[in-house]
């Protein structure tokens, strides 16, 4: 009789749990996050996310809402790296953040701008604005050495076309030749500039360099000043920037668009706002922006 007693007790608890779990054994969240879909509050303050200072990601973000060589808002979080700016927004339902695209997950929502969706057809097309050129500068003269054009060659190439999609930026070269090895070549190549494109191109360099052992490629930073300076000056025979070519700045060279960056605007899965405009970024990302500042979510309804 205790056995039948013992195993009708727990077939109740059992039954009790499942009721008030809702029948369906889940805490009816949204995304993952205890604030549950519907339970919004557009009342409350936006938290502001940023990159470090030094980021690339920031410092072309700021720039390119308007901002550029601004200080952040007083109540901003900083977040260093990809994976700390997912996982405050991932965990904050009152987040704002950007970050660049081919990081984003699908954990996260991606805002549109100004109506235009964050993607690489738009940023292709030119419609996405938040997007900037990654280019290298260089005198035309210095391809006349074959190890120099050997490199340029490969910049241009499908092999380095799938390292940039790889590697999370947008290709602008479409049907791209495969690199033709020229195992004769011999020599070293300097290259300088924007912290922004560094990464990939140290990655691009070092393929490269499988693929022609007897060339050494050295990859520096500086950031884009000193790409543009050392290229006119011919201290290294590319220089990388992170924005529109100005020839006032390298009157002896030209350049080339190795690929362009997107920075996404994030926000948590449970924020019902699905578009923002640039002046409302500028207002919430602006340190100066006095009247103008947008400090709660319901400033951004639509």
């Amino acid at each position: 009789m205790k056995k039948y007693l013992s195993v009708i007790t727990l077939l109740f608890a059992i039954c009790f749990a499942f009721t008030a779990c809702g029948g369906n054994g889940s805490t009816n969240t949204a995304g993952g996050n205890p604030s549950g879909e519907g339970r919004f509050d557009a009342s409350r303050s936006i938290s502001i996310v940023a990159r470090e200072d030094g980021s690339g990601t920031k410092t072309a973000f700021m720039e390119i809402i308007g901002l550029k060589g601004k200080a952040d808002p007083a109540s901003v979080i900083i977040q260093t790296g990809t994976a700390g700016v997912l996982t405050e927004v991932k965990g904050n339902p009152y987040a704002i953040a950007y970050e660049s695209l081919g990081y984003v997950t699908d954990e996260v929502k991606k805002l549109l701008i100004d109506g235009v969706e964050a993607s690489v057809a738009n940023i292709q097309n030119g419609s996405y604005q938040i997007s900037r050129p990654l280019s290298v500068v260089y005198q035309e003269s210095s391809l006349l050495d074959p190890v120099n054009k050997a490199f340029f060659d490969f910049l241009m190439s499908k092999d380095a076309q799938e390292i940039i999609a790889e590697e999370a930026y947008v290709s602008l070269v479409a049907s791209a030749p495969a690199y033709i090895i020229n195992g004769a070549l011999s020599g070293s190549i300097d290259i300088s500039g924007s912290t922004s494109l560094q990464p990939l191109m140290t990655e691009l360099a070092m393929v490269f360099e499988n693929l022609q052992p007897n060339i050494s490629v050295t990859v520096g930073g500086g950031g884009s000043g000193t790409g543009y300076g050392n290229a006119n000056d011919g201290v290294s025979a590319f220089g990388m920037i992170s924005e529109e070519f100005s020839l006032d700045k390298a009157p002896a060279c030209t350049y080339y668009t190795v690929c362009k960056d997107g920075i996404a605007v994030i926000v948590h899965l449970d924020n019902p706002l699905n578009s923002i405009t640039m002046d409302d970024l500028r207002g919430i990302y602006d340190v100066d922006a006095g009247d103008e500042a947008r400090s709660s979510w319901e400033a951004l309804a639509r």
